[in-house]
């Protein structure tokens, strides 16, 4: 064997021994029931919604070129309407946050960053030539600390955060971070991917539920989760929006999406601002459980949707999924790096097309297991 191939299988015989090797499963061999890893948290892909007809399954190029269609328009324009602000579109979630950042922020800038904010805004803000700081997860004394610190010596600063927190399920506490940014003159940068359907009276995120959406100066939503399609956007002033057009490397440089896939997310954004009960069942369900869960006195934690099991060791979190997957359970382990270590766990996305009585024994299987291990 090479030598320096065998450096990789080393890493990755180190990561089977500590439970974190990771493997593509074909999941339609899984005999489960019950999808408690999925985004679809309206459970749209169940739903009989017409499909888009008559349009490309190709782009041919990038937006600035011949790949901008009518249908981007068309979205946007939707998008401006709902927000109130301009908008401008992407392929996805990550080329939104890998790019948005990076053009933004420069030397002189500083970029501050909720500790566990999604692995693509640490890329984005990694490919800055800005500097930056973490600060500890919605600890906004932290916060303000660094601020009142450092806050003079950059020219523009950027607050980043999730509004709902991926793998925790918490969420932001946007009252204060609009009031940070007011009192130290920052830009406001919220990630609502999770959010996204699930909050607010229309489904537009935190910022709508908490009346903030004008208080926020960059607000990326996603397609890929509550909307079960792909694709992203920032809403933003119009002069951010030009900016990026003409700075963002992630938009510039890649192929645009298919017309299809834009009409087909223009058909799902007017069909989620709809679906008012869902989302209102989507958290009471969610709440039952979390509740659920406490009076077995299993580690959790959050007010969302997401609805996190705290395991810790990474080869027992393994287990247990196993475990839960033959009780006719689809879940997986969430362990590092995406987690901290020790903090291994169970992230259980509860979806509006479930129902109490599919889940409720998920507590108990759950209490059982770790009992005996």
């Amino acid at each position: 064997m090479n030598d320096l191939v065998k450096k990789y299988l080393e890493e990755l015989e180190k990561l089977e021994s500590t439970g974190n090797l990771r493997s593509l499963k074909n999941i339609s061999n899984l005999d489960c029931k019950v999808n408690l890893s999925s985004n679809d948290y309206l459970g749209v892909s169940k739903k009989n919604i017409p499909r888009p007809k008559g349009n490309s399954f190709g782009s041919g190029s990038s937006r600035l070129l011949t790949g901008n269609f009518k249908e981007y328009d068309l979205l946007e324009k939707e998008l401006e309407e709902l927000y109130e602000n301009s908008a401008l579109f992407f392929n996805s979630g990550y080329h939104a946050n890998i790019g948005i950042l990076s053009a933004l922020s420069g030397k002189g800038d500083l970029i501050l960053s909720d500790k566990l904010n999604h692995a693509s805004i640490i890329d984005g803000i990694r490919l800055s030539k800005a500097e930056y700081t973490r600060f500890k997860h919605l600890n906004y004394k932290h916060l303000e600390d660094i601020l009142q610190n450092k806050r003079e010596q950059y020219d523009r600063v950027f607050i980043v955060s999730e509004s709902v927190f991926s793998m925790d399920g918490d969420e932001a506490d946007l009252q204060i971070l609009v009031q940070l940014k007011k009192k130290y003159n920052c830009f406001l940068y919220l990630d609502e991917a999770h959010a996204l359907g699930v909050r607010g009276l229309k489904g537009l995120g935190l910022a709508e539920e908490k009346g903030l959406i004008q208080e926020v100066d960059l607000l990326v939503g996603t397609f890929g989760k509550a909307m079960n399609s792909i694709g992203a956007f920032v809403i933003c002033d119009s002069i951010i929006k030009k900016y990026l057009i003409n700075k963002m490397r992630s938009l510039i440089f890649t192929t645009a999406l298919p017309p299809i896939v834009i009409s087909w997310n223009y058909i799902m954004l007017r069909t989620i601002i709809k679906m008012r009960m869902e989302r209102e069942h989507l958290m009471s369900l969610a709440e039952k459980l979390r509740n659920k869960l406490k009076d077995f006195n299993i580690k959790t934690d959050g007010n969302s949707n997401i609805i996190p099991v705290i395991i810790g060791d990474s080869q027992k979190c393994v287990k247990l999924a196993d475990y839960l997957q033959r009780k006719g359970f689809l879940i997986f382990p969430i362990r590092p790096p995406t987690v901290p270590v020790g903090t291994s766990r169970l992230r259980l996305s509860v979806c509006a097309d479930m129902t109490w009585e599919e889940i409720e024994d998920l507590p108990i299987l759950i209490k059982e297991f770790c009992n005996e291990n």
